[in-house]
């Protein structure tokens, strides 16, 4: 029998067929611990540091195993590059002839029956819009899978694709007249024939949220399910343990209401058009009561205001109303009965949302074009045990599970107690290629010139790297304001979240010479920029969740009244895999080379500092600024070429 570890050796044919492949010991005994947890059927928790090469650690045993394994990643993008990619590539390269299957959720296919609609209907906001839907129309002539990432015309956050796409709220499903050649159909009967299955952890819990609900699974069975980025894990697991109720599906259920009836009940569209223009209302009403709250809040502020009140009770009295008159009209075809039950739905969850349940924490959030108002459960552990099958291989694997070398936050928010644990350190020489700068003299971080002090310090080290540089800011606030204060100081190219999808703004990054990305929590994860283009990362703050958040604030409550310490048992450990996170983004490769600058100065005035530096790489530590400058001298850049 050939072996993982053998597989990913010296003399293996990986060594021969993967151009750049190296060998690493991290990386053959992790696949190896992989293996016998695969073979044992047992649970198995795998930190990795950055450069151990855990996706071929557990893609070679997994690929051996002859289990059929289901993969979850941390985002679509390591989805696609796990199937475009790194499977094909595995494959080849061991001549093994097993089928592959790419899943997403729902939303990410094209809809036919909506994009018909959608060409019946014909409106559009603006010219931009209709010139993107002629794009969907022409793709659609020729599509097989219908994941709508093949169609780099349109951004993945156009406002055209809720269109023409579909929701687990307003899917006909065997009732559509497409659901034969729907692509979502099509896509799971390829999974269920397939023996590796990549999906993405949103798609994994809305499944298993719904198996609690007694629906029908959306993914096929499986022996084994690795989650590779599974530090994840908890927060995807509150969203999708809960409920939630937005504006844009009041907004959705008005237009597809009047389409149906316009197919199905044209005599009655008048009354429909009156009842969706008062849910409309309504729902307009309440988004404007909300946007006064704090953007994020307890169900407690709602209660407080007036105004928000009210709107909630004319929201449930209008979606009750339309409700009625989809009831009267669901005898008259398929969509106005799926659309009743639709707006039955939605008026329960409204309901269960008003009245408080212990274990769960009734919420809401605001943006400029849209809210929810939802109920998230304080603790997942319960409902992520149930979910665990037996007789099933469960490996969660990452960069940054453990907490100064403990799996314990990570273990207990999942319920995963009685897992076993391994861990293997990055095999990157950090010693000799990162450097560690904490400047003196800063404030604390509540000072109200924080923000100029670390402009002043960030102003020398980027002239030093000149450019190439991340800046990581833990608020949006702090960005904004640091890349005022920059812009006059500094001749690269400052590139802001938010200026554009984070696909170009990583693409400019790298295509510009010394540019400087300023960006906030969806950068310090998942980000991969190899070379001398990213040359130094600078945070902030250490990464404390806001107190305000109010789940955050529930889950601290409940550690308080079980007699726990909510910053050590809580805060602190999230802050500290924060970090990790952020700081990963530095080195890449063998080869990098970079600066890694912290201003916050609790990081060594603090006690808990410890336990971030301790959880940190093995960076030597300076506090001058001519050390940095010596670091990026043009000697040492004879070193990288």
């Amino acid at each position: 029998m050939t072996h993982a570890a053998d597989i990913l050796g010296a003399a293996g044919p990986l060594a021969r067929a993967l151009p750049g492949f190296t060998p690493r010991p991290q990386q053959q005994a992790m696949a190896e611990a992989i293996e016998q947890a695969l073979e044992r059927r047992s649970l198995l928790l795998a930190e990795a540091g950055t450069g151990t090469g855990k996706t071929l650690a557990y893609l070679v045993p997994a690929l051996l195993s002859g289990l059929k394994v289901l993969i979850s990643t941390g985002s679509k993008n390591l989805q696609d590059q796990l199937y475009l990619r790194d499977l094909p590539a595995l494959l080849e390269a061991l001549d093994l002839p097993l089928n592959t299957a790419l899943l997403k959720g729902r939303a990410n296919y094209l809809c036919r029956q909506r994009l018909e609609r959608q060409q019946q209907q014909g409106r559009f906001t603006t010219p931009e819009q209709a010139r993107q839907f002629q794009h969907i129309v022409d793709w659609a002539r020729h599509t097989r899978t219908g994941d709508r990432a093949e169609l780099a015309a349109v951004a993945e956050d156009a406002a055209i694709w809720p269109r023409v796409t579909s929701t687990s709220d307003n899917c006909l499903g065997s009732d559509c007249p497409h659901f034969e050649g729907c692509a979502v159909t099509e896509a799971r009967r390829r999974a269920q024939a397939a023996d590796v299955v990549v999906v993405n952890h949103h798609l994994f819990f809305a499944d298993l949220a719904l198996r609690e609900e007694g629906v029908a699974e959306l993914l096929p069975a499986a022996d084994a399910v690795i989650f590779d980025e599974a530090h994840q894990l908890p927060e995807v697991a509150t969203h999708f343990f809960g409920i939630h109720l937005s504006g844009r599906q009041m907004e959705e259920l008005g237009q597809d209401s009047l389409a149906a009836a316009a197919e199905e009940a044209a005599d009655q569209l008048r009354e429909l058009d009156s009842l969706t223009t008062s849910l409309r209302r309504a729902n307009e009403a309440l988004h404007q009561a909300l946007l006064q709250l704090p953007t994020r809040g307890n169900w407690q502020h709602i209660r407080r205001n007036d105004a928000a009140t009210q709107g909630i009770e004319r929201l449930e009295r209008e979606l009750n109303n339309l409700e009625q008159a989809l009831d009267a009209l669901a005898c008259r075809g398929k969509g106005l009965q799926h659309l009743h039950q639709r707006a039955g739905e939605l008026l329960q969850r409204l309901r269960r949302l008003q009245n408080p349940e212990s274990e769960f924490i009734h919420w809401y959030e605001t943006r400029p074009r849209n809210f929810a108002l939802r109920m998230s459960p304080i603790s997942v552990a319960e409902n992520f045990r149930q979910g665990i099958a037996p007789r099933q291989a469960w490996i969660f694997t990452s960069a940054t599970l453990t907490v100064d070398g403990d799996f314990g936050y990570f273990s207990q928010r999942l319920g995963l107690e009685e897992a076993e644990t391994r861990r293997w350190q990055s095999p990157f020489d950090y010693a000799r290629n990162s450097l560690l700068y904490v400047p003196r003299g800063m404030p604390m971080p509540s000072a109200p010139d924080y923000i100029d002090t670390v402009v002043d310090r960030a102003v020398p080290v980027l002239k030093a790297s000149r450019g190439r540089a991340f800046f990581l800011f833990t608020s949006h606030r702090a960005l904004r304001e640091t890349a005022a204060r920059l812009a006059p100081r500094l001749t690269y190219p400052l590139l802001l979240q938010g200026s554009q999808s984070k696909r170009s703004l990583l693409q400019r990054f790298r295509d510009e010479d010394h540019a400087v990305l300023l960006a906030t929590a969806s950068f310090w994860e998942g980000v991969d920029v190899k070379g001398e283009a990213l040359s130094c990362v600078i945070i902030d703050k250490l990464p404390f969740a806001s107190p305000g958040d109010p789940v955050l604030a529930a889950r601290l409550e409940q550690l308080r009244a079980q007699g726990g310490d909510p910053f050590r048992d809580y805060q602190l450990p999230q802050a500290v895999i924060a970090l990790e996170q952020g700081v990963g983004r530095l080195i890449r490769d063998e080869r990098d080379r970079g600066v890694l600058m912290i201003c916050d100065p609790r990081l060594l005035r603090r006690d808990y500092g410890s336990l971030f530096m301790h959880s940190l790489p093995p960076m030597p530590l300076t506090r001058d600024p001519a050390a940095v400058e010596a670091f990026f001298q043009p000697a040492s850049e004879v070193v990288d070429g």
